[in-house]
């Protein structure tokens, strides 16, 4: 085993340890709180030592996969623990370590369900991520199943445990949707295993042994076992119409499980699609490919037009996450370099951008005690500095020129078209959509004049309905000059560390936004190598046989 296995390896477990260690500290929340984020921290050193050890230049002479790590685990089944990574699966890992020391720092003070801990709150974050980490390190498809089903469990009591008032119903539905969809990948890879044995003499696990002999395996057979792990990275992802179990789990999760549910752990789906559907069953991707196109466009025309239809800010977000995963599965099955990187690196910037814009509309309902978007009006003349990250957020998720979103979008549209221009030119509709519900959401919560939930966190609900607010939640009428509101102190603009936990997003969002190229070099060379294992080359951006 060289320092590199050992890295991996402790990339994976540290934060499993740090979930045994923290989970016991009932008593003692701020020693959770810090143990917890000195794990997350280690996890992120731990990572940039992982991205500088990755050789880009390895990886563009054809390693496919590098700081493996392969030992016997299941010999009876042809199983092995193993891992690597490409440098798709290396630029997700570094998403992860960024999200989650932001996650946890933004959590510090939120407020719990009654009787649930801040330990057991913790601990199941770092589960999580310790988890997520084995889904995208996995180079044997049994041991990848294992950590795709495994995932599901903290997020289910994050979401049962810790969620709003349907959180029961949430995570059930959840739950059930993801499980539903590992058990129809779980019959493909039984079949990919007794396939395997057909071809080789012997049945095998083995990512790099299934893959060189994906081209020998008749297309009917593909279609059958592609369409199992489809199905089930469809619903992680998701497309439309498996995606109805993400709008109540997106709005029931505490807002710090739901930046790891929206940001990360969605991304599995599509990241199956690059490392599983496309590479194994290359004859039934490009065959079923017009399919996935037309609900990929389906869902980003769909689920915009949705979104301006939300009430709820929490739903809203997730909305426009169901949209832009639609111009990632274009990106992926349009079949070019370009709209390859592109999709991988929206991936990444739909992680930044959709988790800043999650913890945006959490630290307001923090403030006004309502999730509508009708109990808003006039925060930008309570909180400046508040509206003006909500502002950069929403500008980032539409895609504006100079934020992160922009490059990737751009790279999608620009690979896409050459390829599929009519697929490409319905999905462009999709932008104008975006301009179109994020400019209204931010105008109706944080433009005009104070009122609804503003006035009533600014006052106080005896002064506010002194002040003309209906009883109980803040009526959207509800109208007060700024200056007396900030009078009271009540309705805070940003403090130093809500500052703290955004600005690391704010800065990604405008670096990315002008330099992707360090990312772009870490993931070209995997986007090369998956398309050569497609059976296509695309030397010039488009698409040759």
């Amino acid at each position: 085993m060289t320092g590199g296995n050992v890295l991996l390896l402790i990339l994976l477990v540290l934060p499993l340890v740090g979930a045994l260690v923290v989970a016991p500290m009932k008593n003692s929340p701020g020693t959770a709180k810090l143990t917890a984020m000195g794990f997350a921290l280690a996890s992120l050193v731990l990572t940039a030592i992982t991205w500088f050890s990755y050789s880009v230049a390895a990886a563009a002479e054809g390693t496919r996969f590098q700081l493996e790590l392969s030992v016997p685990w299941i010999p009876a089944f042809g199983t092995r623990f193993a891992l690597g990574i490409d440098g798709i699966a290396l630029v997700m890992l570094a998403l992860i370590a960024v999200l989650v020391p932001i996650v946890l720092a933004f959590s510090w003070e939120e407020k719990l369900p009654e009787g649930r801990t801040v330990s057991g709150f913790f601990a199941l974050l770092l589960a999580t991520q310790g988890l997520l980490v084995g889904v995208f390190a996995a180079t044997d498809v049994f041991l990848f199943y294992v950590f795709f089903e495994a995932m599901l469990i903290p997020m289910y009591f994050l979401i049962g445990r810790f969620g709003g008032p349907r959180r029961q119903y949430a995570a059930v539905k959840f739950f059930l949707y993801s499980l539903l969809g590992g058990l129809i990948m779980l019959a493909s890879v039984i079949g990919l295993f007794v396939v395997s044995g057909e071809q080789l003499g012997e049945g095998t696990f083995t990512w790099t042994e299934l893959q060189a002999m994906a081209a020998s395996v008749p297309e009917s057979t593909q279609i059958w076992l592609f369409l199992g792990f489809f199905v089930a990275f469809a619903i992680k992802a998701p497309l439309v119409p498996f995606h109805t179990w993400l709008p109540d789990a997106g709005a029931e999760a505490p807002v710090g499980a739901g930046v790891l549910l929206v940001g990360v752990l969605d991304k599995v789906g599509t990241f199956g699609f690059l490392r599983y559907c496309l590479p194994l069953f290359p004859l039934a991707s490009q065959r079923l490919a017009p399919l996935v196109l037309t609900l990929a466009v389906i869902g980003i025309l769909y689920a915009a037009l949705l979104a301006v239809a939300q009430s709820d800010l929490k739903r809203f977000v997730t909305y426009t996450s169901i949209a832009h995963f639609g111009f990632i599965a274009l990106g992926i099955f349009a079949f070019s370099t370009q709209a390859f990187s592109g999709a991988t690196l929206y991936m990444v910037n739909h992680g930044i951008t959709t988790g800043m814009l999650f913890i945006v509309l959490g630290m307001l309902i923090a403030r006004g005690g309502s999730r509508l978007i009708s109990d808003y009006g006039g925060v930008h003349k309570l909180a400046p500095l508040l509206a003006g990250t909500f502002l950069l957020a929403g500008l980032a998720s539409l895609a504006l020129p100079g934020t992160n979103s922009f490059v990737s979008e751009f790279l999608v549209l620009l690979g896409s078209f050459p390829r599929q221009p009519v697929f490409t030119i319905l999905a462009t509709v999709g932008i104008i959509f975006a301009a179109l519900y994020v400019l209204w959401v931010y105008q109706q919560t944080m433009q005009g004049p104070v009122r609804g939930a503003a006035v009533l966190g600014a006052l106080g609900s005896a002064d506010a309905r002194s002040a003309g607010a209906p009883r109980g939640a803040g009526g959207p009428g509800t109208m007060l000059a700024p200056e007396a509101a900030a009078k009271k102190g009540a309705f805070p603009d940003l403090s130093g560390r809500e500052i703290a936990v955004l600005t690391p997003l704010i800065v990604l969002i405008l670096v990315l936004g002008f330099f992707p190229g360090p990312v772009l070099d870490v993931i070209n060379p995997s986007v090369t190598a998956t398309l050569t294992e497609v059976g296509l080359s695309d030397p010039v951006g488009g698409m040759s046989r």
